[in-house]
């Protein structure tokens, strides 16, 4: 099992989209990457690069792309989606009839707006009910570049069908990139997605100059957030203890590679949520993910003090520092209160 080589598709041609097709087309599969911007296919397919995301690295010669979803999805043994949150429902409803009974790997992480749910929330809604039990969530602290470098990553694979995650993660295990499985989906889901809402916070806290104490802090009560939101939900608490949870959200918050931890240093200069929107490319996912997780947050009837002033900065225009002022001037608690 361990040397099957796999007809595998890859939906997205961003810099994760690149950096996960790489990687299995290095594991011997035959990969299509799917990619809206032309200029990806071509460059993919005539010079084995992708001229907008991740144009250093030289791309193995078993990976092509296509723009047509049909044509990247023919004869697919496993599907791996790295289309961003706020698009995937109308993408899956465009290809719901094309996916094959087979692993349906969610690799993008978010909330959508308005109806609060999760990524495979959203494809049980979208998708056929026997394809429910191929659907799965990779996550985990993994950047992209860091990935496609070959740099030594662990992450984590959920599936509410164990056999189905235990064939994915054969299938996409390589010596340096580790996948450890669970069956909760939930926990895996939720702690990718408000990870990158902390990161925020603490990028904006670092520019300014705020300490490691502050850091320290933001992190640790950011994860007791994170584990309120997602136990309601039904998670399990450790789930939030391991890579997928307390892994993804220290690196998130403070490696310079991560885009929320950039909108956070932007934030804390004086940029407004609009010039940053348009300066940067992929505009990080805790943008978007900070308005729905404060909703939910409502709506679970959950304490989230700094989702609440995340959300306040970027969509109400309060001051970083007036935030921070914010949390430290609240009532006094015990540490484990619920």
């Amino acid at each position: 099992m361990a040397d099957q080589r796999l007809n595998v598709t890859v939906l997205g041609g961003g810099s994760w989209g690149t950096a996960l097709a790489c990687l299995l087309a290095g594991r011997g599969h035959r990969v299509t990457m799917w990619a809206y911007e032309r200029e990806v296919v071509a460059g993919v397919n005539e010079q084995h690069r992708n001229p907008l995301y991740m144009s250093h690295a030289l791309l193995p010669p078993n990976l092509r792309a296509t723009s047509d979803f049909a044509e990247a999805l023919r004869g697919a043994q496993m599907v791996l989606f790295t289309i961003p949150a706020q698009r995937t429902r109308a993408i899956l409803k465009e290809i719901a009839s094309l996916l094959p009974r087979a692993p349906l790997v969610i690799c993008s992480k978010g909330i959508e707006r308005g109806t609060l749910a999760t990524l495979e929330q959203i494809f049980r809604e979208e998708l056929p009910a026997e394809l429910h039990r191929f659907i799965a969530v990779l996550s985990g602290p993994s950047f992209a570049a860091e990935v496609i470098a070959n740099q030594p990553t662990n992450v984590t694979l959920a599936c509410r069908d164990l056999d189905v995650a235990h064939a994915a993660q054969t299938a996409i295990a390589t010596r340096t990139f580790r996948v450890y499985t669970t069956d909760d989906v939930i926990g895996v889901e939720i702690g990718g997605a408000l990870k990158n809402i902390m990161a925020i916070v603490v990028g904006a806290t670092d520019e300014l100059g705020l300490g490691h104490n502050t850091r320290a802090a933001l992190i640790t009560r950011g994860l007791a957030e994170i584990t309120r939101i997602a136990v309601k939900l039904g998670a399990r608490p450790e789930t939030l203890l391991g890579l997928s949870g307390v892994g993804d959200l220290v690196l998130t918050c403070t490696g310079d590679l991560s885009r929320n931890r950039t909108v956070g240093k932007l934030l804390a200069r004086g940029d407004s949520i609009d010039k940053v929107r348009a300066e940067m490319s992929n505009l990080a996912e805790g943008v978007e993910t900070a308005e729905s997780a404060y909703e939910l947050g409502k709506r679970l009837d959950v304490d989230t003090p700094i989702i609440d002033v995340v959300h306040d900065v970027i969509y109400g225009g309060k001051g970083v520092l007036e935030a921070m002022a914010t949390l430290q001037a609240r009532s006094l608690k015990d540490e484990w209160y619920v």
